[in-house]
């Protein structure tokens, strides 16, 4: 199980308050509101919609609290000077190394939110799995379901608003310009669900509640498909017929 990088507070701390945290504020000046919604302390599982890599840095950024999130484990396993600076700089960010080979991707999100949510931290996970191809929120998956009924940990939901007019998703640089919004939506508590993160129904129901809770903060059209088949099928031509009836 991957357990969270503890080892730079102060790099964090550097990152957040000096280095990103005021640059990213003074050319983008990202709203925010809900902040108080954040448990100020133990587990907390924050589930934003995905709508570009840069969701990464603004959530983060904007949360009261340090967010935990995954990376890939490439960048914290690489050589040399590049490889400490990489390793130091995801560490500090917040970032958990996760195993994504050999077909136990799921489990390997699920072990390691539960290494990160049993210290008492928060742990960030997006439900649709993967970036949205085309801003639309996309069917949520039972990752935050079964993180949430295995921790015990509240969900709060996170609406992203406008982070794709900074950075698209096909791109690397930044624009300026945007003005991009997080919203912290109200705890959502599954505690009548304990004991059944083994039943698929229950697991449903719960990333449904969670996804419309998204939906109502981020204000996106949504479609009853997996962002990963979205992707799928937009690849193979344009949006076929199955895509434009789901949404």
């Amino acid at each position: 199980m991957a357990k969270p990088d503890r080892r730079h507070p102060v790099f964090y701390w550097l990152l957040k308050r000096i280095l990103i945290g005021p640059p990213v504020r003074l050319l983008y000046r990202p709203r925010v509101s809900g902040r108080e919604n954040v448990p100020s302390v133990g587990p907390v599982i924050l589930a934003p919609n995905h709508l570009s890599f840069c969701d990464s840095i603004f959530v983060p950024l904007l949360s009261p609290r340090k967010a935990h999130f995954m990376a890939k484990d490439e960048y914290f396993t690489g050589k040399g000077v590049k490889g400490r600076l990489m390793r130091a700089f995801f560490s500090g960010v917040g970032a958990v190394p996760v195993d994504r080979s050999g077909g136990r991707a799921a489990q390997a999100a699920i072990d390691t939110g539960l290494g990160v949510l049993r210290r008492g931290e928060v742990f960030s996970l997006y439900p649709e799995g993967t970036r949205s191809p085309d801003g639309r929120l996309y069917r949520g998956r039972t990752g935050v379901a079964r993180l949430a009924l295995l921790s015990g940990a509240p969900v709060i939901p996170v609406g992203v608003i406008g982070t794709t007019e900074v950075q698209a998703a096909d791109e690397m640089r930044w624009h300026l310009g945007a003005r991009p919004e997080i919203r912290f939506g109200e705890p959502l508590d599954f505690s009548r669900y304990e004991g059944m993160e083994n039943d698929r129904y229950v697991l449903r129901a719960i990333t449904d509640e969670v996804v419309a809770a998204i939906l109502a903060l981020s204000g996106q059209e949504y479609v009853d498909m997996y962002a990963t088949k979205a992707k799928a099928l937009a690849a193979s031509g344009g949006e076929p017929r199955e895509l434009r009836d789901a949404a």
